[in-house]
């Protein structure tokens, strides 16, 4: 079990999100949320209440300490209850918000969670934002934020001290204005934007970029992997897909923009594809590239953000295709594999098959053969490897 996240005498039990994770040893926050809650909590004008704007909570460390300030102790009457809207592109992270904001029995009232696609609320006084690691989302967040709200907004970003380059910070001061930082602390540092009247630059997202060997044109949000072309992994794997016979369900798993079962409708045009991912850009690209290259097949496509395979009908699926990621948020973690990998093998028919593709040195085969007892290499080349698993 985690020590508890003990910050401005608030003690908070937080939990990375799923709560059943095979690695344990990772917790559900960070310096730069520590430094940002400190830094705050110093300031006078966080005492008052405020319409505050959180970007990128992980796991709802901001969250859970901004529901309340001005107490010792957070669920306390004396406690001052702002109004919090907590933007995400995760659904995880909002899972995972709204699992610690429970578990702690904060007032989750107070908060609006909106996904990255909704528009910004009004009247916001404070920005808190944990700078992505993807610079596109970044990009795309601070358009977003210096089109939507008022030049006076008090700005305060933080990340990791390491991940905060001079390249990051011009990416601030093109588009905020006048950019400064912190000093390091605990290997974290703040950034502060004062907002300018400078014109408003033109978001470049949705990018679009057409499909090799086809006629179709893909549309990209800011936080879909291969923004601007097909990555090596996807290109190698739409090479050794199955053949799909009519009828098929066919479950695109962490299905980025879609690109696979966009193959396999151009294939088999009597498919039946459900996207899943836990991204609310990546299901609105997958969606819109049915919507703009096979427009007469989406009335046979499912689109649905969801933790992996979560509540999804068992024995439902023939075909499940999928890419694993293996990282989450900033962390190394293999996690998500092991969770595909068994709701895989849940939601498959009897004979149906699990086909992925990975890095050769993740050694999926390891992972499949102890779920479904047997694993075969489709194809390898230096860097990647396709397997096949069947659900016997």
């Amino acid at each position: 079990m985690f020590s508890p996240f003990i910050i401005n005498d608030k003690n908070l039990f937080l939990d990375r999100f799923p709560v059943a994770q095979v690695n344990r040893s990772l917790q559900a926050w960070d310096a730069a949320d520590e430094y940002i809650i400190n830094y705050l909590a110093d300031q006078e004008y966080i005492l008052e209440s405020k319409n505050i704007l959180i970007f990128n909570d992980a796991f709802g460390a901001l969250t859970a300490n901004l529901i309340n300030t001005g107490s010792h102790v957070t669920n306390t009457p004396n406690a001052i209850k702002h109004n919090l809207f907590c933007v995400n592109d995760s659904f995880l992270s909002e899972q995972g918000i709204k699992h610690n904001l429970e578990q702690n029995t904060l007032d989750a009232s107070k908060v609006t969670h909106l996904n990255s696609l909704d528009e910004l609320p009004e009247n916001i006084d404070i920005v808190v934002y944990k700078i992505p690691k993807i610079k596109s989302l970044l990009t795309e967040q601070l358009l977003k934020i210096k089109a939507g709200l008022g030049d006076n907004v008090i700005f305060i970003a933080a990340d990791r001290a390491k991940e905060i380059h001079s390249s990051t910070l011009k990416i601030f001061e093109k588009h905020l204005g006048t950019t400064t930082t912190s000093l390091a602390v605990k290997k974290a540092r703040l950034v502060f934007c004062q907002f300018d009247n400078k014109q408003q630059h033109t978001s470049p997202f949705p990018t679009k970029w057409s499909l090799e060997n086809t006629e179709f044109t893909i549309s990209n949000h800011a936080n879909v992997y291969a923004r601007d072309k097909l990555d090596l992994g996807a290109r190698y794997f739409i090479q050794n897909l199955p053949e799909v016979k009519a009828g098929t369900t066919v479950i695109d798993l962490g299905c980025g923009n879609g690109v696979l079962g966009l193959t396999i409708l151009a294939k088999q045009a009597q498919a039946k594809v459900h996207f899943i991912d836990e991204s609310y850009m990546a299901i609105a690209s997958a969606k819109t590239n049915i919507e703009n290259n096979l427009p007469d097949v989406i009335q046979q496509c499912n689109f649905q953000i969801n933790d992996c395979l979560t509540d999804v009908e068992s024995a439902s699926a023939d075909l499940i295709l999928c890419n694993p990621p293996f990282h989450q948020q900033t962390a190394t973690t293999d996690h998500i594999a092991w969770q595909m990998f068994k709701d895989s093998f849940r939601v498959l028919k009897k004979g149906g098959e699990l086909r992925i593709i990975g890095n050769r040195q993740l050694a999926y085969h390891i992972k499949l053969k102890r779920i479904f007892g047997n694993s075969t290499e489709i194809a390898t080349n230096s860097k990647f490897v396709t397997l096949s698993a069947i659900k016997l």
